[in-house]
């Protein structure tokens, strides 16, 4: 008789021999090792969103606290630095002059910004089809953009009318991230594809519309989400030059003559509206972002999980 312990049947009829411990499946404890490792993932998304939105926002508060706590222990008069509430107080009471000067600069900085994207994205498929014509162009677009507005500024209200010389500033300065990130998007085609559509027999036009321009798309974006707050600061410079020279009526001009007037309130108001302008532009350019790459770009997705 043999002193071997008696086989038990597991699962599926396999015997096991007393005293061993069964295991779980590979793919359970794959499983829960995952549920380990990403506990909660969803909620965890929720937070770090709510996160991104609070924090901000309280050290916002906790900064107006202070400044606002500093200005009244020191009585600091008002010409000097004004605080929040005095702000305040200045932005709704002169709202009607703010709110007239606020849209004479964002009309400018829409125009410029569309003069931007036109002109960069149109000359970016012309650089993208004519080699000739980008090493002809391509350098004096790069001179224009590292030539300071603030130098150019002043010329261009000698020769120009006001607007149009404000509406120029706007567009030089916007112009060229546009440019640049349209050209390095249409150059960065997968060649593969682009060797199957010359396979396939298709023309210059159709190879532009159909492979190069959707997979220029991140780029493009990714330039006019840079040119829109470009174009405010292009319109913003301007607006000082022809506010030196006595002449304005946007925001920016507002600043120089409550500067002028040491009228310290207004000046900060005015410069509340335009940070808030820019942030605008900003989140408004970022969401077309998303919502035109959310399906199918990793930029896009990556905010979803």
């Amino acid at each position: 008789m043999s002193d071997a312990p008696p086989a038990h049947s597991g699962e599926g009829g396999n015997p096991t021999r007393a005293g061993e411990r069964k295991s779980a499946p590979p793919l359970s404890r794959g499983r829960a090792e995952l549920r380990v490792l990403l506990p909660n993932t969803p909620m965890q998304g929720r937070r770090e969103r709510a996160l991104r939105i609070a924090l901000p926002i309280i050290v916002l508060a906790i900064g107006l606290l202070l400044w606002e706590a500093v200005v009244r222990v020191s009585n600091v008069p008002p010409y000097v630095l004004p605080g929040p509430g005095r702000i305040l107080q200045t932005l709704v009471a002169d709202w009607s002059l703010l709110g007239r000067s606020l849209l004479v600069t964002l009309v400018t900085t829409l125009e410029g910004f569309l003069l931007a994207a036109v002109g960069g994205v149109g000359l970016a498929v012309l650089f993208n089809q004519s080699r000739l014509v980008e090493y002809s162009l391509y350098p004096y677009a790069v001179i224009l953009q590292v030539t300071p507005v603030v130098a150019i500024a002043p010329l261009l209200l000698i020769y120009l009318p006001q607007q149009a010389a404000v509406l120029a500033c706007a567009w030089i300065v916007a112009f060229f991230p546009v440019l640049a990130n349209t050209t390095l998007g249409l150059n960065s085609v997968d060649r593969n594809l682009s060797d199957l559509f010359s396979l396939y027999g298709a023309s210059r036009g159709q190879k532009l519309w159909r492979l190069k321009l959707p997979s220029a798309l991140p780029y493009i974006l990714g330039g006019l989400r840079i040119a829109g707050g470009l174009s405010l600061i292009g319109a913003v410079v301007a607006e000082i030059a022809a506010g030196s020279a006595g002449a304005g009526s946007g925001l920016a001009y507002r600043i120089a003559e409550s500067g002028y007037r040491l009228n310290i309130p207004r000046m900060f108001a005015a410069l509340l509206l335009l940070s808030v302008a820019g942030v605008v532009i900003f989140y408004v350019l970022s969401l077309i972002n998303y919502l035109a790459l959310r399906r199918w770009h990793e930029s896009a997705l990556g905010a979803d999980r």
